[in-house]
């Protein structure tokens, strides 16, 4: 039996981190953190075939966890979410990586969709 795909879900929101849990865990196995701080954290010690992080955080933002996430390793995607949609932030976020930018409100089967693509094109 291969490991499920693991998810590291990154939202400062309580609920919104919460949602995603309860969506994602059936499927997946999944971390949380509540600043990109920790999940940088989490990030030193395990892969991840997926990075699901909110755009605006306190502390280090979504962007700068993107960054990060792709210096350690190019190929994890990462989906951002964000509260305040602008065309701008879409493209910028794709020159640097981003796998998807989906903003909220946002429907649990589009996360799910974009989840299973991420996790496929990472090859799990």
């Amino acid at each position: 039996m291969t490991a499920m795909p693991t998810i590291l879900i990154v939202d400062d929101d309580a609920a919104v981190r919460g949602i995603l849990l309860d969506l994602l865990s059936e499927s997946y196995e999944c971390n949380t953190a509540s600043m990109a701080e920790q999940a940088l954290q989490y990030l030193e010690i395990e892969d991840y075939d997926v990075v699901l992080t909110d755009l605006a955080m306190p502390g280090l933002t979504g962007i700068e966890l993107l960054k990060q996430v792709k210096v350690k390793d190019l190929n994890t995607p990462v989906i951002l979410i964000s509260g305040k949609a602008r065309e701008e932030d879409h493209e910028s976020l794709m020159k640097l990586g981003a796998f998807a930018y989906l903003t909220k409100p946002f429907s649990l089967d589009e996360i799910e969709s974009v989840v299973q693509r991420a996790v496929a094109q990472n090859g799990r």
